[in-house]
């Protein structure tokens, strides 16, 4: 999905010489997976540009898909640092300017061959409304990798991951990286927040989490709008459920990651007037992160 971080905060980092200078090069036919000395790392620190073409398209829900592109060469990983986005441009029919959005892949960063998407479709949503579109062997054009928040591990030892909706890949990205590093301990508890049971997205995934790192990983979700036969807590992110489910700070070191609306984040961080739900919990301002 989209990355829930303001998108002219995104462009404005990837400088308007370093993004001509990648639609010149694309416009006159560079193809990275046609150039045979393609790097291993497919995404450095600089502008990447490379066009990935799509191998498949899962819908898994009425408003999202997965989408799994191919990265030059197989053995070829993303080069992503924990935690990263890419950044997308694509031209949808009828437009000459360039639709660019931001998305934290969801495939694990050292996965060879291929980056993975989660894309929820929004009503106006040009990019995401192109990415759905496409087809098996359609191309996406990727220009840079966005570093977010760099993990260290081992730096607390326990961490929260609060997600709302849509946000819950870069919530995801986060915990798959720290759980299949064998040298990070850190203990991981997600608290993931969505409208209706079928938002509830990655499940598999969670559960294989659940399986294989029982004493170190938690997932808790809860439903504003659930099914009538849900079996899935009921209500959203509070403070009350925050209480009872996530270990507290209590004078010890941890951190909390956020990523959702800007109304459930505001309500979480706390605004310029006003404290939020984790810094009344105890939470130093240092030890709360958003995506």
């Amino acid at each position: 999905m989209a990355l829930p971080v303001q998108p002219r905060t995104i462009v404005a980092g990837v400088t308007v010489g370093s993004i001509g200078a990648g639609l010149l090069v694309s416009k006159l036919g560079r193809d990275v997976d046609a150039d045979a000395n393609a790097p291993r790392a497919v995404f450095g620190r600089g502008p990447a540009f490379v066009s990935l073409p799509l191998q498949c398209s899962e819908q898994v829900n009425h408003d999202t898909k997965r989408l799994r592109f191919a990265l030059p060469h197989e053995a070829d990983v993303s080069g992503l640092s924990l935690t990263s986005a890419v950044l997308t441009m694509s031209w949808p029919q009828g437009r000459w300017l360039p639709a660019v959005r931001p998305y934290t892949p969801i495939s694990a960063i050292n996965e060879p061959g291929v980056l993975e998407l989660l894309v929820k479709q929004y009503p106006d949503g040009k990019q995401s409304t192109h990415l759905h579109s496409l087809k098996p062997g359609d191309k996406l054009l990727f220009a840079a990798a966005i570093r977010g928040h760099q993990w260290v591990p081992n730096s607390v030892p326990h961490v929260t991951l609060i997600a709302g909706g849509a946000g819950i890949t870069p919530i995801f990205q986060l915990a798959q990286g720290i759980l299949q590093n064998p040298d990070d301990k850190t203990a991981v508890t997600i608290v993931y927040g969505v409208n209706t049971d079928e938002d509830c997205h990655l499940t598999e995934e969670f559960q294989r989490f659940e399986n294989e790192f029982r004493d170190r990983f938690r997932i808790v979700y809860t439903v504003s709008r659930p099914d009538e036969s849900t079996t899935l807590r009921k209500g959203r992110v509070t403070k009350k459920l925050l209480e009872e489910v996530a270990p507290l700070p209590k004078g010890g070191e941890t951190k909390v990651f956020v990523c959702g609306p800007p109304a459930m984040e505001s309500s979480l961080v706390g605004t310029r007037k006003e404290k939020g739900i984790l810094e009344q919990l105890g939470y130093r301002k240092d030890q709360i992160h958003t995506f």
